[in-house]
């Protein structure tokens, strides 16, 4: 009844070490954020259509409800932590733009 969790779709984040960075050049950086930042949206996004997969064996009996309400759970925290990033991001912004030099 209980089924394990599989973590095949959740892969480690590949981040630059120190030395990297100090010889990286700011577009550089840039550009690995701006990689991450899509990555992390690309995972949420994949999260919510297998939900919609989830959903559809649902209705055809091939996977129990539990399986249904985890990956449900998982992709609306997954969204949730992402519209507090946007928020925390948005919020550094103004508070960047609203510095006197």
């Amino acid at each position: 009844m209980i089924q394990a969790i599989s973590t095949n779709q959740m892969q480690p984040l590949k981040t630059m070490t120190t030395a990297s960075v100090e010889q990286a050049t700011p577009a550089e950086l840039t550009q690995t954020f701006s990689q991450f930042l899509n990555n992390a949206i690309e995972s949420v996004s994949a999260q919510e259509q297998d939900v919609h997969k989830l959903n559809d064996k649902f209705l055809i009996g091939e996977v129990d409800v539990s399986q249904v309400m985890i990956a449900g759970e998982r992709a609306q925290l997954s969204l949730q932590l992402t519209s507090q990033i946007r928020n925390k991001v948005v919020e550094a912004y103004q508070e960047i733009m609203r510095m006197q030099v």
